[in-house]
């Protein structure tokens, strides 16, 4: 979620990107499950037949058999700084419902919060779900927050995996080219920013830090995180089959990136850009750097919206791929051929033109939805739900 402009900077290929004949297109439709939705940014399914959408203002809206609520399940407004009219990153961007949501009826979200001290505060916070359908909003319990000197490349994602424990996705500090200290936020590992995290939330603490995480023990490092190396992971998900993680790392001048994550792994950010050295421009050090499973330049787009995997029924040759879109619209799937993987277009036969993507979502089926907005922020109330079909 970003406006980019080319800067000229000069980079080498590390390695060629791994590519190889294109799959077939598959040419697929959507059905509109909601308008009239405020920048919306995210969405959950917590029964059969409802949804819950967060928009970037700071409410999440419930839709119940295709009819938006007037009733906001949780209004955030109060608590986040005065978002931009035009292009803004912050605001209610993440939501994961519990793992024993039916039982315990928490729900998790990501939102920007007013600082004294840096451009804003991102919060994690638990919330409780009322038997009348609506959340209190004391009963937020802040799980952690970090400051950001910035207001872009918030990150903003949270899953819970299938080992329950809650993954969050931090941005690297915002700004151009993570000029933050030394290295960049992205390779400073006394800090949450550039990372993502993996933390237990099963406990009366705000959370513990998992026994087996990859750092835990080693000094001068943030024992909760999970991955680093990170611009700006705006969304990421769980294969529900395979239980790979995959992020869509959005980059900076000329190339994004779709990451498979992997526990300790370091996705080179500031170092690299995609395949491509960036600070220094030639020579980084690329040992021990995982690189993407594709990548593509700005000709084709300009800020990677990450998906999901296909699990569910309605549209069998999307099975088990990968669907993912840039912000400004294409969309795309990934297929795993051997050890190399086949990026095929996705045309949607009956969409509106014009629209972002600002993210997707998967319901209890495995089938898959995205939302999307006409603006560059919260100016409007023109948003969509679309649930991808045949």
């Amino acid at each position: 979620m970003k406006i980019l402009s080319l800067l000229g900077i000069s980079i080498i290929t590390l390695m060629q990107p791994v590519v190889a004949a294109e799959p077939p297109v598959l040419t697929l439709k959507v059905q509109k499950i909601s308008g009239g939705l405020m920048a919306p940014t995210a969405i959950a399914f917590p029964t059969a037949g409802e949804i819950w959408v967060t928009e970037q203002t700071g409410k999440i809206r419930s839709i119940k058999n295709g009819k938006l609520s007037e009733t906001a399940v949780l209004d955030l407004s109060s608590k986040m700084p005065k978002l931009n009219k035009g292009y803004e990153e912050r605001g209610l961007l993440g939501i994961a419902l519990h793992p024993r949501f039916k039982v315990n009826r928490k729900f998790y979200l990501f939102y920007s919060a007013p600082s004294t001290n840096a451009n804003h505060i991102d919060v994690v916070a638990e919330y409780t779900l009322g038997a009348s359908g609506v959340a209190d909003p004391g009963s937020e319990k802040i799980i952690l927050s970090a400051e950001k000197p910035d207001g872009n490349h918030n990150g903003g994602c949270v899953q819970f995996g299938k080992d329950g424990y809650l993954y969050i996705s931090f941005g690297d500090g915002g700004g151009q080219g993570d000029k933050h200290g030394e290295a960049g936020n992205g390779q400073n590992m006394t800090t949450w920013l550039g990372k993502i995290l993996r933390v237990d939330v099963n406990t009366e603490e705000p959370y513990k830090v998992p026994a087996d995480n990859p750092f835990v023990g080693q000094p001068n490092i943030k024992p909760e995180i999970f991955a680093y190396g990170f611009r700006n992971p705006y969304r990421f998900s769980f294969d529900r089959l395979s239980g790979q993680l995959f992020a869509g790392e959005v980059g900076q001048d000329l190339w994004e990136e779709v990451d498979i994550v992997k526990k300790g792994g370091n996705y080179g950010w500031r170092l690299t850009e995609g395949t491509h050295c960036y600070n220094p421009a030639t020579g980084c050090a690329i040992k021990g750097i995982i690189m993407p499973i594709m990548e593509y330049p700005h000709r084709e787009g300009v800020s990677v919206t990450g998906g999901y995997v296909y699990n569910g029924k309605i549209i069998p040759l999307l099975k088990g791929k990968y669907v993912y879109a840039d912000w400004t619209g294409p969309m795309w799937y990934l297929k795993k051929v051997g050890t190399a993987w086949q990026r095929g277009n996705i045309t949607l036969s009956n969409i509106p033109e014009g629209l972002k993507v600002t993210g997707f979502g998967e319901d209890n089926t495995g089938e898959i939805y995205m939302v999307t907005n006409p603006d560059t922020g919260p100016s409007n109330s023109n948003g969509f739900i679309f649930k991808i079909t045949k």
